[in-house]
């Protein structure tokens, strides 16, 4: 053996002392060709060989590494696979044994030694995982139900708990583990944290679980959890909130996951659905819940009663909640927070029932319903008029102004009834100050038409006048400031309807500019400084004194990032008109001509509206910190910012037309906009398209990586809408950049990228690139198929099966791809079914791609058993797709001539159902 030289003679003569039980000999043996070996595939032979050395010896450190060493020559090498899983599995590395006897029964999936290792270890798992997770949940509750332990490992104790709750298999140890009980009892305890931790804990488990959230109904019970709402504490009032939300989503759909079994032992919550909403209900209008307990009420109801898309001919909810509830919401509209005996609200409050109102108004169908409407409000309304009882009297014309800051349609008749804007007037001269204040901010809102407004402005003016000179109490002056500033604007941007003298809007917005910089002033009041400002600055001359006015524009974006999100829509509004971004129809020059005429009025423009003015205060505004402020605002999660506020925002013009930096802030804005909202309605028509350039602005190189990743999010949700657009994208030069991304070491970043260039591959540009000799951009998305992370799965084998699809002969130049085959069978095998999918999309377009070779290669590899196997499977509605495209794959194959008769082959009945039925 000295005299040898040759590995080969090595390898061979180690081969031997192994079966004659010779293993150290053997080793030597090894150890000597791998010295002098220099083939990368008979060094591979090699290592695989010394690793069932080291296996025999228990070496078992030793033995995973030689097996790696062969791995890393050939990824598919079963036998180094299996004795790498042999060695990791005696190192206690269950896990990463787990995946490498997966991968061996991928590649062999009839081999029994594997599946039964497979079944083996993931019991072993399962096993540990339960075991840990069952003394880790005991120990989590022993901790918090301690009196004596430490506050801080408390703290992290109710961590720890709500993380795990948020993971399935945590969520249901926690469950069988007596947690319910357990989470009772921190209830109980009365102290916050305990209590917060308690309800995120419920929040987690009922997460995506139907059987779950229905049994924590039945052991917690909804009158529980509301009084818990109902307490006076911000924090748990949202977390309780929060776990409502995750118990409608469950029970309604509205958490898509699915979780096997358990969906089938919920036959019907239709009638738990009913009590959570009639609970809901009760809490609005009840004495003994929070103010802050009252907001969360009214935004469940909001979010969950009103149909989301308007085509779901179910609108039962809503109808449901004008008959019990209508009146609870109109009397919360009502209150008088100055006046004795009223609910408990917060600042928000009656904002946000006017929201609901209008919600449940817009949810309506027909005449009939909405007559129905009308009819409650104003029986409610009517029903609070006293001679005798002035204070039920302002609770009417309360509950009017809330109608009218919601559905103005019905606030507005009600208004037109005969005596109410009379009573209005007359309330506005009462000695008492609370009268004075619910009547002027009546008046503020009825008087959005200019019918209302030319009334007021001819029996009120002097009135409001009389008030703001006179009255001590600043809530009044400055209610009184904001009806004269509606009225002085009612003419909107027309120069020619001015309806005060000149000079007198200009005055009212000086004073609301103090008012709006005097710090010392509560938010609520220095929000109507806001409210004034957003009527007024439809005039252009308020328009440059408001931005040359640095102090009135830095505390209206201070105020904007502030806690109270009422003041948002006024603020957007003020925005909206300092750089005129409201929408305004052109008028044909001839039509003008015509209207003179005929002697109708036309409206005029201020000299100061036109393009070189709107630049000018534009680039003001960058300067005074406005990109700061419309960035909180969007990311504001509250009811209150509705559709309308964010698309008020004046983010675009911005972003175009701003400085470098005031360009970059602005384009991230509306990539944070773009990247979590339907873009179709946050930027409705023309608009859409103007989004894209500053979008793709963000990809630059000098960009960071949030901004790169928000754009990529962006400009994938406007890809995925329609071709117009995917060609803008390509247009502006994204693609490059896009494919640069797919690169990146940051797993979201490439993600992002993917899933952007998945709705791109429709283009016959982006088609052709794919088609070039000379680059591996295909074989990129090929080898993304097998990444770790699903998403960035799904999206590879996404673009994979629509290019494949629309170009034959990328199915050709995937096969120049190492492992393309196992690869495809991994996809095919997965246990995602929309990924699995897409495996399958990319067989059958290899099928029909005109390849007769590459077809019947595919019908003489595993491929054909594992399509077999999912084609004669039962219908499943959750996997219907699969199992119809699988088949379909088999049909093509059998047109091919590459299959047998069905007669000869498995799943017969099945295949001719198909063939029939399709």
């Amino acid at each position: 053996m000295g005299e040898m030289a040759d590995p080969i003679q090595f390898k061979d003569e180690g081969n031997k002392h192994f079966q004659a039980g010779e293993v150290d000999k053997a080793i030597e043996c090894y150890t000597k060709a791998i010295k002098l070996c220099t083939e990368k595939k008979v060094l591979a032979v090699v290592y695989r060989n010394r690793s069932a050395c080291f296996l025999k010896k228990e070496s078992y450190t030793n033995a995973a590494s030689d097996a790696s060493k062969a791995i890393d020559v050939d990824a598919a090498d079963v036998k180094a696979l299996f004795r790498r899983c042999q060695a990791l599995e005696k190192l206690g590395k269950l896990d990463m044994a787990f995946k490498d006897v997966q991968r061996c029964s991928t590649i062999e999936p009839k081999n029994k030694t594997f599946l039964e290792t497979l079944r083996r270890l993931g019991a072993e798992i399962q096993a540990k995982t339960t075991f840990s997770t069952d003394s880790r949940v005991q120990n989590m509750f022993d901790i918090l139900l301690d009196e004596e332990m430490d506050k801080d490992k408390k703290e992290m104790a109710a961590n720890n708990l709500v993380v795990l709750a948020r993971e399935e298999a945590g969520a249901e140890r926690i469950f069988q583990n007596n947690g319910v009980p357990l989470l009772l009892d921190l209830l109980e305890t009365g102290k916050v944290e305990m209590v917060l931790a308690a309800i995120r804990t419920f929040a987690g488990m009922c997460t995506g679980h139907k059987a779950r959230a229905m049994a924590i109904i039945h052991l917690v019970g909804i009158d529980k959890l509301c009084s818990i709402m109902a307490v006076d504490n911000e924090d748990i009032a949202l977390a309780t909130c929060d776990l409502f939300q995750c118990i409608n989503d469950s029970l309604t759909g509205g958490d898509r996951r699915f979780y096997g079994k358990e969906e089938a032992l919920v036959l019907d919550a239709s009638k738990d659905l009913k009590s959570i909403l009639m609970a809901l209900l009760e809490m609005v209008a009840s004495k003994k819940v929070s103010g802050h307990g009252r907001d969360q009420a009214l935004n469940l109801l909001t979010r969950n009663v009103p149909r989301k898309d308007k085509k779901d001919p179910d609108h039962s909810k809503s109808l449901f909640t004008i008959d019990h509830g209508l009146k609870k919401i109109l009397k919360v509209c009502g209150q008088i927070p100055d006046l004795p005996d009223q609910l408990p609200m917060t600042e928000n409050t009656q904002l946000i029932a006017s929201v609901l109102l209008d919600k449940l108004w817009d949810d309506l169908r027909c005449d009939p319903e909405r007559d129905n409407y009308r009819e409650v409000c104003d029986e409610y309304i009517k029903g609070k008029f006293d001679p005798n009882d002035m204070d039920r009297n302002i609770h009417a014309i309360n509950a009017l102004s809330g109608l009218l800051q919601g559905p103005f349609e019905v606030g507005n008749q009600l208004v037109g009834r005969q005596g109410i804007m009379e009573m209005m007037v007359a309330l506005c001269g009462s000695e008492r100050e609370v009268d004075q204040m619910v009547a002027v901010e009546a008046l503020i809102h009825s008087s959005t038409k200019m019918s209302r407004a030319s009334f007021i402005i001819t029996n009120g003016v002097s009135l409001l006048k009389d008030i703001y000179k006179k009255t001590k109490n600043d809530k009044i002056k400055i209610r009184a400031l904001v009806g004269l500033c509606k009225l002085g604007s009612a003419g909107g941007d027309d120069y020619s309807m001015r309806q005060f003298a000149e000079g007198s809007t200009e005055k009212l917005a000086k004073q609301c500019r103090k008012w709006l910089c005097n710090s010392a002033m509560d938010t609520r009041t220095r929000k109507w400084a806001i409210e004034g400002l957003a009527y007024l600055t439809q005039d252009a001359d308020v328009k440059d004194d408001f931005v040359e006015d640095d102090p009135a524009m830095k505390a209206m974006f201070d105020l904007a990032k502030s806690k109270d999100k009422t003041i948002l829509y006024a603020v957007a509004c003020t925005l909206v008109n300092c750089t005129n971004s409201y929408e305004k129809k052109d008028i044909m020059p001839e039509l003008v001509q015509l209207a003179k005429f005929s002697k109708q009025h036309v409206p005029e423009q201020h000299p100061k509206d036109k393009k070189d003015f709107i630049q000018k205060r534009v680039k003001r505004m960058l300067k005074g910190g406005v990109i700061s402020a419309l960035t909180v605002m969007v990311k504001a999660d509250n009811v209150l910012l509705t559709d309308q506020t964010k698309e008020m925002l004046a983010l675009i013009p911005l972003a175009l037309e701003g400085s470098a930096i005031g360009k970059v802030r602005a384009a991230h804005a509306l990539a944070k906009i773009a990247a979590v909202s339907n873009p179709e309605i946050a930027f409705p028509g023309e608009r859409i398209y103007e989004v894209v350039r500053p979008l793709v602005s963000l990809l630059h190189p000098e960009r960071d990586g949030v901004q790169n990743y928000e754009a990529l999010l962006s400009l994938t949700n406007l890809a995925g809408l329609n071709d117009k657009l995917r060609v803008k994208i390509l247009k502006e030069k994204a693609l490059p950049e896009i494919e640069q991304y797919m690169f990146e070491d940051h797993d979201h970043i490439r993600q992002a990228a993917t899933e952007c260039m998945c709705n791109l591959v429709t283009c016959k540009e982006v088609q052709d690139r794919y088609l070039e000799d000379g680059n591996d951009r295909l074989k990129l998305l090929v080898l993304m198929c097998v990444e770790d992370n699903e998403k960035l799965q799904r999206a590879a084998a996404g673009g994979l099966a629509m290019l494949t699809a629309a170009q034959k002969k990328l199915c050709t130049k995937m096969t120049l791809t190492l492992q393309w085959m196992e690869i495809l069978q991994r996809l095919i095998l997965h246990d995602q079914p929309q990924i699995q999918h897409r495996g399958l999309v990319i067989v059958y377009n290899m099928l029909n791609s005109d390849d007769n070779e590459l077809a019947k290669k595919l019908m003489e590899s595993e491929i054909l058993e594992i399509l077999t196997v999912i084609g004669k499977a039962m219908d499943n509605p959750k996997r219907q797709i699969v199992i119809d495209v699988a088949r379909t794959c088999l049909v093509k194959a059998m047109d091919l001539g590459l299959i047998n008769n069905f007669s000869d082959y498995p799943g017969n009945y099945f295949f001719k159902r198909h063939l029939t039925t399709n």
